[in-house]
């Protein structure tokens, strides 16, 4: 069985995929991390992240492995590393490759193959997995997010006004929503969820609840 988790940065998604995978058995696979390893490794290589021809080379020389709690990049455990702010300021451009998106999502599906999976990112419900069992798409009022995200960024030592966050944050959301490429979109059987006030236990809990519902359980293995 496989669930799906979209939505804006901030919104809860990962945390809150990361315990429903743990509450109902699944595995779970962080989307967002494996487009922002391939941002780290054009970074590192000089590649400039809107030239598909290099990211293209790129690609084929990249090895990308995402066991439970950590991103491997080329054998290197890059799991801290991707979540920094050069990461995510030059990752909009790699999330907007077509060359990038079609090799990363056929790799999502190939991990997922078979298996009870919670999936994370912006497109799993529309783009990666159209037909999965449980889609839910996860949104929170702009400020909460950009306090989530502000407290996140100081907890690594990086120090960033809320307000800087914020223009980040609205820049990103309007790029997401309005590319050609997977827009940043709810499908159309996808469960909102808003968790601006809601604790991450009872998020967790209210999409356990509709997954339960749909069949979910503990080493279903269907899709």
């Amino acid at each position: 069985m496989i669930v799906t988790i979209d939505g804006p940065a901030g919104a809860g998604k990962s945390s809150a995929a990361r315990g429903l995978a743990q509450r109902l058995g699944f595995e779970f696979l962080d989307t967002g991390a494996m487009y922002r390893a391939v941002t780290l490794a054009a970074l590192r290589a000089g590649v400039d992240c809107s030239d598909q021809d290099a990211l293209t080379v790129l690609m084929g020389g990249l090895e990308l492995n995402m066991p439970p709690g950590q991103v491997i990049l080329n054998g290197e455990d890059v799991t801290s590393l991707i979540r920094s702010t050069e990461v995510t300021a030059a990752s909009g451009a790699i999330a907007s490759s077509a060359v990038v998106r079609r090799q990363l999502v056929a790799m999502q599906r190939r991990i997922a193959a078979g298996r009870s999976i919670v999936c994370e990112g912006r497109d799993q419900g529309t783009i990666v997995f159209p037909d999965a069992a449980c889609k839910f798409f996860l949104v929170a009022n702009p400020v909460e997010r950009a306090r989530r995200r502000q407290r996140e960024l100081e907890a690594r030592g990086d120090s960033v006004s809320l307000e800087d966050v914020l223009l980040a944050q609205e820049a990103r959301d309007r790029r997401d929503a309005a590319r050609d490429l997977a827009p940043m979109v709810p499908a159309a059987d996808a469960i909102l969820l808003d968790t601006t006030h809601l604790s991450l236990d009872e998020v967790i809990r209210r999409m356990e609840s509709e997954v339960r519902r749909c069949g979910g359980s503990s080493g279903s293995g269907t899709n």
